[in-house]
């Protein structure tokens, strides 16, 4: 199963100011997310943000929240529990006007726009903020798929025990470059080389 851009969302978890100086591999990690966002808005993939106790921990990286269509403010460690299912799956409007008031042949078809039920996450800490927020997207029955290199932790087994355990909940662990070329498909996609623009 590959990704698609147009059942995708893009979800980036807490890359905050007063966070990033001591997380693990904190550059690589940061460059990936902005790569990442980069490429969502490119192809049209809408791009949220989450951020815990910014009044503690400082705002995300100013580079990577310009890129987010919201950002939300959270306490919660799962982003889920705070609101974000609303932002990734908005109540269905019920049809206005009595639907057995036309024949079925002469009623208007209906505007809802495909679910984008592929959550791409990525995000720090990877054992606390981004595992529960994952978690609770399987549990609200999206397919969830963790970015390993725009994901870490203050330490390596950390990050990695949060992979391990994601894995095991279902999640697909990928990489940057593996959401960006599914959610291309083909040198012929019109944003191919703006895209690989970002990854070279």
């Amino acid at each position: 199963m590959l990704l698609d851009a147009e059942l995708s969302q893009l979800v980036l978890v807490d890359y905050q100011t007063r966070l990033m100086p001591a997380i693990f591999e904190a550059p690589q990690v940061l460059a990936n997310a902005v790569r990442l966002a980069q490429a969502a808005q490119l192809l049209q993939v809408p791009v949220w943000g989450t951020e815990q106790n910014p009044s503690k921990l400082g705002e995300n990286a100013p580079e990577l929240r310009a890129l987010c269509q919201r950002t939300l403010a959270k306490m919660q460690f799962s982003g889920v529990e705070e609101g974000l299912g609303e932002w990734l799956r908005p109540p269905v409007k019920a049809p206005a006007g009595n639907a057995r008031s036309l024949p079925k042949h002469l009623q208007k078809p209906s505007n809802t726009p495909t679910e984008r039920g592929s959550i791409v996450i990525a995000g720090c800490e990877a054992h606390v903020c981004l595992m529960q927020t994952a978690l609770h997207l399987l549990e609200d029955e999206f397919e969830v798929w963790v970015v390993t290199d725009a994901c870490s932790s203050r330490t390596e087994r950390n990050r990695d025990a949060a992979f391990d355990r994601l894995a095991g909940a279902g999640a697909e662990l990928v990489t940057t470059e593996m959401v960006t070329f599914e959610w291309l498909r083909s040198a012929e996609h019109p944003q191919f080389r703006a895209v690989q623009a970002l990854i070279k």
